[in-house]
């Protein structure tokens, strides 16, 4: 018999959707309004991940209680431990949590896609509050389980690390779409400049020494045993699959939020993907399953609800971008240096920037002419990480709490299911040693609930991933 626990927690999570949970954002109860908590309500609090990312995560958290650093390398995390010389010190995670666990209220993870799911749970099993660094996890079954995790643990309040989530223009956004200012809308573009890191290589084999400064087994953790190479570590990581999701992992949550919150997009019914490579004449060497590649396009779809239209969202990335509205002048803006978003509705069109920032209808005369609506939505008057700090404090859910952040981080890794599946090769079936590419763009149909492509099985081997031994 199926758990009626685990049915009760996936009715939750498909009904509710992220319209009927909102941001879930409550009055902040602050010292004179500033944002600022109050001495006794400092949270206790643990690192993993001090260096790159982190470091932003441990400035906007420095009025709290750092109880405990944790970082794979000496190097990248010197300034952070240098910055708080109280605070215990270690490189391994799992130790961290065995020494420090009845010292601790949260835990604030900002490592590669690769490490979040299993430091995530570990906190979240100990009964640790939690903000994780986008995307929530690396593929979509780590994902589910810290959803349902937080799903199961209400009193945990947690946060994804997509700061726009906590910015006014996404309110803004959601705002001039329930006033009716576009219409209905079926169509949703979103773009991206990324890759900015390589993309569409080789995955390097050559071993080269591991600095001395570098744990290179635990920065590893659960993915395939490699040899090190400076091509992964610190930056580049996000562009192999062991470790990264590529460009829409790495910025999708950032552009993609805005309409699927304002729109409750939930989990898409079929992706499909076109993506680019790099060519060398040498067809073997061409293919490059280990690395995401240069520049992809993906079609996502999402149903139809008795409060909206069926949706079809289009990603771009890697230079590509969608044709450019007839509403926007030459000098006009189209998105912003990063990337964009831009909802095409039956009575006009609404464009933001990344993380949802400066939301304009177009064309741009109508934000001076038209009357706009008043602003209604609770504002978040502290930064992404204090919210998070708030919520704890206050016994509220922030703005990208994992009931939220789950679902929109699904769909985005669905977009990489179709990517990875579309230049994919298995072996024929009569020679192993030969193989056949997969019949290219082809739609992957999806059942949210089974977590599973319907009709292309080989593409479900990228839905989780295969831990190393130990992890």
């Amino acid at each position: 018999m199926e758990n009626k626990n685990k049915n009760s927690r996936r009715k939750f999570l498909k009904e509710s959707g992220t319209a009927a949970l909102g941001f879930m954002i409550v009055p902040r109860y602050c010292v004179a309004g500033s944002g600022m908590l109050a001495p006794s309500d400092r949270v206790n609090l643990a690192f993993v991940g001090v260096g790159g990312k982190g470091k932003s995560a441990l400035r906007n958290l420095a009025s709290q209680n750092i109880v405990a650093l944790c970082d794979v390398d000496r190097v990248q995390a010197r300034e952070g431990f240098e910055a708080h010389p109280d605070a215990k010190k270690f490189t391994d995670f799992r130790r961290m949590f065995d020494e420090v666990a009845n010292e601790i209220d949260a835990v604030v993870v900002s490592t590669p896609d690769h490490t979040h799911a299993v430091i995530g749970l570990a906190a979240m099993e100990l009964d640790k509050h939690l903000y994780l660094e986008k995307p929530m996890a690396h593929n979509i079954a780590e994902v589910r389980a810290l959803t349902e995790a937080a799903v199961a643990k209400p009193n945990l309040v947690t946060q994804m690390g997509n700061q726009g989530a906590s910015g006014d223009g996404i309110r803004r956004f959601k705002e001039l779409y329930d006033a009716g200012m576009i219409g209905t809308v079926d169509k949703v573009y979103a773009w991206t400049n990324r890759p900015i890191w390589p993309q569409g290589n080789p995955i390097p084999t050559e071993s080269q020494e591991v600095p001395s400064h570098l744990n290179w087994n635990l920065w590893q953790g659960p993915a395939q045993a490699r040899a090190y190479n400076e091509a992964f570590h610190p930056f580049s990581w996000r562009g192999y699959w062991d470790y990264g999701t590529g460009a829409l992992g790495d910025m999708g949550c950032h552009l993609i939020d805005s309409p699927f919150y304002t729109l409750d997009l939930g989990y898409p019914i079929w992706a499909e993907a076109s993506v680019s490579q790099v060519y060398s004449q040498d067809w073997e060497a061409d293919y490059t399953p280990e690395s995401c590649p240069p520049a992809s396009k993906v079609h996502l779809m999402f149903p139809a609800t008795e409060q909206r239209e069926a949706v079809e969202l289009v990603w771009m990335d890697g230079g590509i971008v969608p044709r450019r509205p007839d509403e926007l002048a030459p000098d006009e803006d189209m998105g912003s240096w990063g990337g964009g978003v831009l909802m095409v509705g039956s009575e006009g069109k609404l464009m933001c920037d990344v993380y949802g920032a400066n939301p304009r209808l177009l064309p741009l005369s109508r934000n001076e002419q038209d009357e706009l609506p008043d602003p209604y939505l609770p504002r978040v008057e502290t930064t992404h990480e204090m919210d998070w700090i708030n919520g704890i404090v206050n016994n509220y859910q922030p703005s990208s709490h994992f009931a939220k952040a789950g679902p929109l981080t699904e769909a985005i890794l669905m977009g990489n299911l179709a990517i990875r599946s579309y230049n994919y090769r298995v072996p024929t079936p009569d020679d192993p040693n030969s193989r056949y590419k997969l019949p290219g763009r082809t739609k992957l149909y999806w059942d949210s609930d089974n977590m599973r492509v319907t009709n292309v099985e080989i593409a479900n081997q990228f839905v989780s991933r295969a831990y190393r031994s130990g992890w």
